[in-house]
């Protein structure tokens, strides 16, 4: 992607109130405001969204990666307002930078949380339908509703505290990720894969089980599994966006697209994980 000119972006007027416990339908939300006029939202005590005045802005790095990833796929298609599903909203921090970057894309944001999806299209006047529509559902029924062929690209971003739910990581659900793909389709998801714990390499032959190509997007020392951290998951029927290891080297953090035989290597490590 050219280089954009940063332009001054109003800060968010409408947010709740900052430092407080506020009531969500799973628990708790806390706003806390930061020095740049970014506001880091924590649900249930644990980090789930950062969002800056610029929606372009990510803070997150994972959210970065999936950013550049989606930029190179969507620079692909052609002809038609683009599709893109989002399991997991938070404070739809990545759904909000597309919408700015991508204003002709369509998508839609399935969040468990029917209190907390009410209030973060205020908190931080997020687009409205049909440029960005909030369904408020299980992420894994919604994934399995949804018809075939139906979107472009596909993210899941799912936390119950600080875990992915296992029936979203199954084999079950990566054959309906391939499903409501189109062809050609691309497949993100965020893993955070604790050290010794082989989640990454469980994903990986999970994904190869229901995809024909797969990527990893990971710093080297979360790919050895030395330590702790986001990792993105690349899956498509089709070849993975050119470029992206090239466009990852302009990242604040050393990130790189794991070769393909460091994959192969995960995937014959990994065991398929279970139907869910």
């Amino acid at each position: 992607m050219p280089r954009r000119e940063r332009v001054r972006h109003a800060p968010f007027e409408h947010l709740g109130p900052l430092g407080a416990q506020i009531p969500i339908s799973t628990g708790t939300a806390r706003l806390t405001l930061e020095n740049d006029g970014s506001v880091l939202l924590d649900v249930n005590g644990v980090p789930s969204s950062h969002l800056h005045p610029d929606p372009e802005h990510l803070v997150f790095e994972y959210m970065r990666w999936m950013l550049l990833a989606i930029d190179l796929h969507l620079d692909l298609e052609e002809g038609r307002a683009p599709q893109l599903a989002h399991l997991g909203g938070g404070g739809c921090s990545l759904p909000r930078a597309i919408a700015a970057r991508h204003p002709r894309s369509r998508q839609i944001v399935v969040e468990l949380d029917e209190l907390l999806a009410d209030q973060v299209r205020t908190w931080f006047d997020l687009p409205r339908s049909p440029q960005l529509r909030l369904r408020v559902d299980d992420a894994m029924d919604a994934l399995a509703s949804w018809r075939e062929d139906r979107f472009d690209v596909l993210v899941r971003d799912v936390f119950a505290g600080a875990t992915t739910p296992e029936a979203l990581t199954s084999l079950r659900a990566a054959e309906h990720a391939a499903r409501v793909l189109r062809p050609g389709g691309l497949y993100l998801a965020n893993c955070a894969a604790p050290p010794g714990t082989g989640l990454i390499a469980g994903e990986v032959a999970t994904l190869s089980a229901a995809f024909a190509h797969v990527g990893v997007i990971a710093e080297p020392a979360h790919l050895s599994g030395r330590r702790r951290g986001n990792c993105v998951l690349l899956a498509s029927d089709g070849p993975l966006p050119p470029g992206i290891d090239r466009a990852l080297r302009s990242d604040a953090v050393s990130v790189r697209l794991a070769q393909p035989a460091q994959v192969q290597a995960l995937a014959r490590a990994g065991r398929v994980r279970g139907q869910g």
